[in-house]
Order: structure tokens, then sequence, then C-alpha cells
């Protein structure tokens, strides 16, 4: 059972990037591309979740911490950044 949820998890989890990456890539605005690239920050948030909840350990603990505050320092400040640059425009 195990097994298979690691590669269910597994195939969900790189769908998930990989459609990621491809907003990321497209865009068409730079709004898309801060939801795709968070989009993305999350999907690692939750494939290093899942790796440390089937594995049964701590130890990937702090990583989460500075992935989940990296996500939301970066979207924060990008979404200001956004808001800025369409008030001089």
């Amino acid at each position: 059972m195990t097994a298979f949820l690691v590669v269910v998890l597994t195939v969900l989890f790189s769908v998930t990037a990989l459609l990621a990456l491809a907003r990321l890539y497209r865009g068409p605005s730079l709004i898309d591309r801060v939801v795709a690239a968070d989009m993305l920050l999350a999907t690692m948030v939750g494939a290093v979740g899942a790796e440390a909840a089937v594995n049964r350990h701590a130890t990937t603990l702090p990583v989460l911490v500075v992935l989940s505050l990296l996500g939301f320092i970066g979207s924060v400040s990008l979404v200001r950044f956004a808001a800025r640059e369409k008030e001089e425009g």
C-alpha cells in the first residue's frame, strides 16, 4: 500500500509541477507568473511534507518552514511591485 501511495503522490506532484512550469513559462502577465511560481513552491512544500510523512521523520521541518516563508514573502513582494508598477503606468 505504501509503495502505491508513493507512486500516486509522485505522479500527482510531478503533473502539478509541470503545469505550474508551463504557466510560468507562458505567462502572459506578471501576475500569472507570480501565481505560477507560488503554486510551484506550494507543490514543493507538499512534496517535501509528503516525503516526511511517508518516511516518518521530522528532520525536514526547518526546510518546510523556510520554503513556506520564502513563498509568502516572495508573493507579497512581487504583488506589491506589480501594484506599484501599475500605478505608475
